[in-house]
């Protein structure tokens, strides 16, 4: 018998009377046949407490999806759903919660964030890739931690900040599928500091591309050793040319494809990075030719080298998918609210990163179903009408019928929504309401206390 076959049983009692409950749609998923094997090779010898592990983590994605995001509402919502589950009454304080998700091991959250972007991926359909090509996306962001002394030790704040008055940041790189919209990997690291920029966090997951994918990204990773590198694996790379290159981009030169499009041999750099070992140098090759392109306002650089596989027009066009990664992003910072984290330490922090990615993909590997059934693209639904639906239908789910039946519903109802083909919308970085009009706090919050306290509130 398996060593946790007691905590098994429980788990299975649970999900039986946990209908009502906001963390039994993802324990569902977690239990389900994506992913199930994966979770059980993952998880951590235990003892049968009150939050297995499996629960923890099941709590941990309802959590960081719920408009109330506290430690306290969870154990609330667990306490209530033990109670009408006939199950043993527990505590509502939340020591035990948050040990269990403290003892969650990282490893296994990030696996299983990274498992379940790579499942979606695996399964996506012939129609979902670029000439049956594998697309992979790669872009950057920051997100804000706790201001705590661990925090900001571990993921200073910005240097134009003044101490006691920012907030400790973290970059985050992820590589996203373009077909399915999962989160294949992602790569954490603080937002300043030697091997924090997004190249170095890239290089870091060039395993998880595979020969023949392509890779697209901004101006900011077309450098020459990274596209040798790609190279070097089988991986063509498309990016928008660096900036400080475009400068001196004279499409006379090399040789002439097209208008304003032509080859050219790049020259490996005389100088070593400082993040480079003297090997690594040694070995990178001496030349590289590139195709330059310039379209759509942008000059384009890349390794399909071929004008008449790759026009100049299908340059243009697969470029202007790269956007994608930029809504994929703000549904995971805005839509999920991984934007401000909560946690206080960085070790949590960093494990509610992933768990915000695999509740993410998790999200994805429902509309790829829907998509897979409704056949059309999971680009053409809707993230946050598909998150409403989850929420929605797990909160007033009938207790009768099969789960398959239910699913199959489900996915009826996700179909149903579709986003609108806007190619070439523009819209201001600005927003007409305005904020409470509370000035700016220009000095740490314990001297702006004691001036309060002695001089009284400011007239406004």
């Amino acid at each position: 018998m398996h060593p946790n076959a007691s905590t098994f049983s429980l788990q299975r009692r649970v999900r039986r009377h946990a209908r009502n409950h906001g963390a039994y749609a993802w324990f569902n998923v977690l239990t389900g046949p994506e992913m199930f094997d994966q979770v059980e090779s993952l998880l951590p010898w235990h003892r049968e407490r009150l939050f297995p592990p499996t629960e923890t983590l099941s709590m941990f994605l309802a959590q960081a999806l719920n408009a109330d995001r506290s430690c306290q509402n969870a154990v609330n919502e667990a306490a209530v759903r033990r109670t009408l589950g006939a199950l043993p009454r527990c505590s509502t304080h939340t020591g035990a919660y948050c040990r269990a998700r403290q003892r969650l091991p990282m490893e296994m959250v990030r696996t299983l964030a990274r498992h379940s972007g790579r499942c979606v991926a695996a399964h996506a359909a012939e129609p979902w890739r670029w000439r049956g090509r594998a697309v992979r996306l790669v872009d950057g962001t920051t997100v804000v931690m706790p201001d705590t002394p661990a925090n900001q030790a571990a993921y200073p704040q910005s240097r134009t900040q003044k101490p006691g008055l920012g907030f400790p940041l973290c970059r985050v790189v992820g590589v996203v599928c373009l077909g399915s919209g999962a989160v294949l990997d992602a790569a954490i690291g603080p937002f300043r500091g030697k091997g924090s920029d997004e190249r170095s966090l890239l290089r870091s997951m060039l395993d998880t591309l595979e020969c023949g994918d392509l890779l697209l990204g901004d101006s900011y990773f077309a450098t020459y050793f990274l596209l040798c590198a790609l190279a070097d694996r089988g991986i063509d790379a498309l990016f928008e040319q660096n900036g400080n290159r475009q400068l001196t981009t004279d499409f006379r030169r090399g040789r002439r494809l097209g208008q304003r499009d032509h080859l050219i041999v790049l020259r490996k750099p005389l100088q070593k990075p400082d993040w480079m070992s003297p090997a690594d140098y040694e070995r990178a090759p001496d030349a590289l030719t590139v195709r330059e392109v310039r379209t759509g306002g942008k000059t384009l650089v890349t390794t399909l080298l071929d004008p008449k596989q790759t026009t100049k027009a299908d340059l243009k066009r697969l470029y202007a998918s790269r956007w994608h990664v930029e809504l994929d992003l703000r549904n995971i910072k805005t839509t999920l609210e991984m934007e401000r984290l909560s946690c206080l330490s960085p070790e949590m922090a960093i494990k509610e990163i992933w768990v915000y990615l695999l509740a993410y993909n998790l999200i994805r590997l429902r509309m790829a179903q829907a998509a897979q059934r409704a056949q059309c693209l999971p680009r053409e639904l809707s993230f946050k009408h598909t998150l409403q639906l989850c929420i929605a239908w797990d909160h007033h789910r009938p207790n009768t019928g099969s789960d398959e039946h239910s699913l199959t519903t489900l996915l009826v109802l996700i179909a149903q929504q579709r986003v609108g083909d806007r190619p070439g919308r523009i819209e201001p970085r600005a927003v007409k309401r305005r904020p409470k009009p509370y000035p700016l706090l220009t000095k740490p919050r314990e001297r702006a206390r004691a001036f309060v306290c002695l001089h009284g509130h400011p007239k406004r």
